[in-house]
């Protein structure tokens, strides 16, 4: 059971003794409070609406590791005024916490033990919703793993799952975030120096990769050990270490709690947001959970006012939504009784780019109609491959190779959104398959899913699909890419190694895009192994990937991409 210790309070001088309920009885605007759980100690931050002849009142809490105190006090305080007792409570280690600091492994329990406590106050009515985005959008979601009654909703965007979108995305560990362990780590609030420091880390990324030294000695490249990246390279699998920490197969059956997840079209965490709703949907009879997506990166996934412009891409006016109000609106609705935010129209609500309006389905699958199937074939105009409507004849193939070895050339070089819209292929190593032009307007919604009929040298390799519509005026609008470790493609948790010359099908399945496409516009679709800076490099020799190194690169990868090879295209 958690108790309560008052260690500070704001805006008032009253001398408070532990324990104390001395301060809110009298109506202290803000207090800073240590919550004791069974094994540790966490700090928060309360703010009381003012009217306090309303008692008892509703909940909002924030269970963050972005520890910034003013900003803090300025997020509870939002909750006040709006009629709620706003709680914004501190990871274990963080702020005013005596313990060490912890990302994600305890959060599941602390986010139990905070709304429990919640939930035995005087000012408490007993109901508690969760907001969060990025990291506090996963400590909602781990609150929900063994949810308390207290807890009546969470509205989340961007929303993680460690071990499948960071630092692994399906397997395959990336360089992006290597600093935030020590941005989050390295003291009780943030180490913005440190993080900030954004040439550091290009050199160790561009330094490592140049070295061809195995991936577990990333960190000895910069030459400051991180003990977080050695102890998450120590599970390559989505294995318990990871299951643990989120909602997990059937544990998403007993989430009855009406739930808003936000993302965006090229947010970072897309695939771990969609990946909550799709359990969700998948082990609970017809949940209520709400999706919003539109053109998006991390940030203005949750941001109050979304930029005009983003990575090139000029966002329709429709889709610059308030983000934070529509989560506090969908708090009014669930804690409130309030109507429903109006822009919930149906279960599936996106923003179609390039037509300026939101349309909406019950199902993601509902986005589309019947997807138009086209093959991989190896009839060659230009630097191109024909994407066809009918499969090529059965002994074709196109052969993709990659000098694991070199230092110089990248592969899957095109991949990472940015900028969304670009000019021609420049520096192309990728096998590029081209479609038929679309002569009206068409519109494509949904993500690109397909198979790949491959057989490769190798015992495993990192493939990536990356989907572009190729407007008439030559420029390219970026709609979608996948990164897979083949190995673990069919089940995550349970690495399944390739053998060499035998044919194997991998799915694939690319980000989730609604775009309008340009009269005359095509489709390009890009395959290549992921060789780069930014990621593992994966040599194929069945080893765990951290431990292979460019003495592992032997003779060139070779993938022929067989016949049978398809993608379904998510026409609206």
């Amino acid at each position: 059971m958690a108790e309560l210790t008052l260690v500070r309070m704001r805006n008032t001088s009253l001398l408070v003794i532990a324990g104390s309920m001395l301060a809110f009885a009298l109506g202290a605007p803000a207090a800073d409070v240590l919550i004791k759980t069974r094994n540790a100690t966490l700090s928060a931050t309360v703010v009381q609406p003012k009217q306090l002849s309303k008692l008892p009142f509703p909940t909002i809490l924030i269970f963050d590791i972005y520890t910034r105190p003013a900003e803090l006090l300025a997020q509870a305080q939002e909750f006040a005024d709006r009629g709620y007792v706003g709680v914004v409570a501190d990871v274990r280690g963080k702020r005013l916490s005596p313990d060490a600091v912890v990302p994600y492994e305890h959060d599941a329990e602390d986010t139990w033990a905070v709304i429990d406590w919640i939930s035995k106050q005087s000012w408490s009515n007993g109901r508690v919703g969760m907001i969060g985005g990025s990291y506090s959008g996963f400590t909602a979601w781990a609150a929900t793993k063994r949810k308390h009654p207290a807890l009546k909703a969470i509205a989340v965007s961007a929303a993680a799952i460690p071990g499948q979108g960071l630092p692994m995305y399906n397997n395959v560990f990336l360089n992006a975030n290597y600093g935030w362990a020590f941005y989050v780590t390295n003291n009780k609030l943030l180490d913005d120096t440190v993080y900030a420091d954004r040439d550091r880390w290009q050199r160790q990324m561009r330094g490592w990769f140049a070295s061809g030294r195995p991936y577990r000695e990333f960190d000895a490249v910069d030459g400051t050990p991180n003990p977080w990246l050695q102890r998450w390279l120590r599970h390559p699998a989505f294995d318990r270490y990871w299951q643990r920490m989120v909602p997990y197969n059937g544990d998403f059956a007993h989430i009855s709690i009406p739930v808003l997840t936000i993302t965006g079209y090229y947010d970072d965490a897309q695939i771990s947001a969609l990946q909550y709703l799709k359990e969700h949907y998948k082990y609970r009879l017809r949940p209520e959970h709400y999706l919003v997506i539109g053109p998006y990166d991390h940030v203005g996934t949750h941001a109050r006012n979304k930029p005009e412009v983003l990575r090139d891409y000029p966002i329709d006016a429709a889709a610059r939504i308030d983000s934070q109000e529509l989560k506090l609106a969908f708090m009014d609705y669930v804690l409130r009784g309030r109507h429903k935010p109006e822009l919930l129209t149906d279960r599936i609500n996106y923003e179609v780019m390039g037509a300026n309006e939101w349309h909406h389905a019950a199902r993601l699958s509902d986005m589309h109609g019947k997807p138009q199937r086209l093959y991989f074939t190896n009839e060659k105009g230009g630097r191109t491959y024909a994407l066809k409507n009918a499969p090529p004849a059965n002994n074709s193939f196109v052969m993709q190779e990659v000098d694991l070895a070199d230092r110089n050339k990248l592969h899957n070089f095109h991949s990472y959104p940015s900028p969304i819209v670009q000019g021609p292929l420049q520096y192309v190593t990728e096998a590029v398959f081209e479609s038929q032009p679309y002569e009206p307007a068409t519109t494509v919604s949904g993500a690109f899913k397909g198979e790949l009929t491959v057989s490769i040298n190798k015992r495993d390799f990192d493939v990536g699909v990356t989907v572009f519509e190729a407007m008439d005026d030559g420029k390219l609008f970026h709609l979608g890419y996948s990164l897979n470790r083949a190995s673990f493609v069919r089940n995550p948790a349970k690495r399944q190694l390739l053998t060499p010359g035998k044919i194997v099908r991998i799915p694939f399945e690319t980000t989730l895009v609604s775009r309008r496409m340009n009269p005359k516009s095509r489709l390009f679709v890009l395959i290549d192994a992921n060789k780069n800076p930014f990621a593992q490099v994966n040599y194929g020799t069945g080893k765990d990937v951290s431990d292979e190194s460019v003495q592992d690169a032997g003779e060139p990868l070779k993938i022929r991409i067989l016949a049978g090879s398809y993608v379904d295209v998510p026409l609206e």
